[in-house]
């Protein structure tokens, strides 16, 4: 399958729409990788991999999507303090009923495209329902998931754990890749964890 059709058919959303409060400062602008924001250097990594990037904002950082490189799209989600399923709703309106995938991320677990690419690959060689990186048996982020699963993904409500039900439900069909590094269980939820992070796996 060639690079174009990959980015028509696999795609990521990246959700920003947070005000990133743990934090104390909007995650989407930290400095993470070659000069790059941490919202960049996510968008160029899926591109890489031949996904398409559909990157959530909020009102708030709306003016982030300077931060996106071509190839990828922005929706702004109004509501975007009120959890992630908001987000995750808004994005999936951005994604087509012909896609095969759909990757989910958030802003503050950065990845490698190597690390996209082998969920990818996965995905490709046995058409689980879903894909999941994990390190020494430990789950992490992000999750791909089929298609197959679109309908559901649209129907996620906030009250009843959103992703979380789908993944509860769909737990004993997912497709677990091991992998040597713990960045595939990175989350930057504060300041001390996106420093150790980034003395870690960023630049």
């Amino acid at each position: 399958m060639n690079d174009v059709k990959l980015k028509t058919q696999n795609f990521a959303l990246i959700l920003a729409a947070g005000r990133s409060t743990r934090m104390g400062t909007c995650k989407t602008a930290l400095p993470w990788s070659n000069g790059q924001t941490l919202l960049r250097y996510q968008a160029e990594q899926f591109l890489q991999a031949n996904i398409t990037p559909i990157v959530v904002l909020g009102s708030h950082n709306a003016h982030r999507r300077a931060d996106c490189p071509p190839g990828s799209r922005v929706v702004i989600n109004h509501q975007g303090d009120r959890g992630k399923t908001g987000s995750i709703l808004t994005g999936l309106k951005l994604i087509p009923q012909s896609c095969s995938t759909i990757t989910v991320s958030a802003v503050d677990q950065p990845r490698p495209a190597s690390i996209y690419q082998t969920l990818l690959q996965t995905y490709y060689q046995k058409k689980p329902l879903i894909v999941a990186p994990c390190y020494r048996g430990k789950l992490g982020h992000p999750l791909l998931f089929s298609a197959r699963l679109l309908p559901l993904l649209k129907d996620i409500q906030e009250s009843s754990l959103g992703l979380r039900k789908i993944v509860r439900q769909f737990y004993a069909e997912i497709k677990q890749v091991e992998f040597t590094t713990a960045r595939v269980l990175s989350d930057l939820n504060n300041e001390e964890s996106y420093h150790k992070a980034r003395c870690s796996f960023g630049k």
